[in-house]
């Protein structure tokens, strides 16, 4: 019997550039406070957020997350004809087909690159980082580009008192590529279907028969019962993410969460005992909670801010619906 041949190769894989697209227009408190009739003050005490940034029409979810690959490729000094997969983490593209990764591929002139989505929520990103890694170390790849890429303001009710204050737009991405070093480490993740209805979509978009609900579908959450399932479940697997690269948290030179609430971010900080010197991503401040783009959002901006160090230890950790959680320790690029 013929054997399959095998080209992998095990190696290193780690980032090798950061880039960003963050939406012009930004929305402070004030103004979510006049649709839901919340306090301004309230939001931000609840969140942690004082404002979001909402895209524009011309910010389209294929042209944000091009604009920040363009800005990836240009730090990481890598061509998009390098670019050997595309891999786009969303949930909001308004398109079932083609995969936003291949518009996106399209865009850059990315030609000889496979292209696809993934989706888990606002974990997508931490998921799609642990394919490229495996891709790049088992030698399927020589580079990869990531990116999280979201329009949470398509599928959010505006009057939502729940929703309408957390959620925003915008587009992060990173390339990942071989190094001589571990620069990824193992993913740990999970998906717990028994707590899905904590926060999912208010209905289908159709119910299998072709009838389609008179409300346009659009997120719904029930917040305490995602922070006490996140506060529960994230500082175990933190650690144990910590604990399969090898490292402490005195190791660590920043933590990046998924900007989801500050309240959630300083639990797992207090818990997890991180020391003064860990730089503690807080873009959520500015940013609001972007999903799949929060993470590579609040690396750029550790980054660009001096706040980390190029080259330093950071642990991500995204979660989300489902409930999902991913996450590794990286070197940032």
């Amino acid at each position: 019997m013929t054997a399959i041949r095998d080209t992998e190769v095990l190696r290193h894989s780690r980032l090798l550039g950061v880039g960003v697209h963050r939406p012009e227009r930004s929305v402070p408190n004030t103004e979510i406070a006049g649709r839901t009739g919340l306090d301004p003050d309230w939001i931000e005490r609840r969140s942690g957020i004082r404002s979001r940034r909402y895209a524009g029409p011309e910010e389209t979810l294929p042209a944000m997350a091009t604009a920040a690959a363009e800005k990836a490729l240009a730090a990481a000094g890598v061509s998009a004809d390098r670019i050997d997969t595309v891999i786009v983490a969303t949930i909001t593209s308004m398109e079932q087909m083609p995969a936003v990764a291949v518009e996106v591929a399209r865009r850059l002139g990315a030609d000889r690159a496979a292209a696809f989505d993934v989706s888990a929520a606002c974990a997508g990103f931490c998921h799609a980082l642990a394919l490229a890694g495996d891709q790049v170390r088992m030698g399927r790849a020589d580079h990869v580009l990531v990116i999280g890429a979201e329009r949470m303001t398509d599928i959010l009710d505006h009057e939502d008192g729940d929703t309408a204050f957390l959620f925003a737009d915008g587009a992060g991405a990173v390339v990942v590529g071989p190094s001589h070093e571990p620069g990824i480490g193992p993913v740990v993740w999970r998906a717990d279907g028994t707590r899905n209805a904590a926060l999912r979509m208010t209905a289908p978009w159709h119910d299998g028969t072709g009838l389609r609900p008179e409300a346009r579908p659009a997120i719904t959450m029930s917040g305490w019962k995602v922070f006490r399932w996140a506060t529960n479940e994230l500082v175990p697997a933190a650690q144990k993410m910590l604990d399969l690269a090898g490292v402490t948290v005195d190791d660590l030179d920043a933590f990046i969460p998924h900007q989801a609430n500050m309240l959630i971010t300083d639990h797992v900080v207090d818990q997890l005992g991180l020391p003064g010197h860990t730089a503690v991503a807080r873009d959520i401040v500015t940013s609001g909670n972007s999903s799949a783009a929060s993470i590579p959002l609040a690396m750029e901006e550790l980054l660009a801010g001096g706040k980390a160090p190029s080259g330093g230890l950071a642990l991500l950790i995204g979660f989300g619906a489902g409930l999902v959680y991913a996450g590794q320790v990286v070197r940032l690029p």
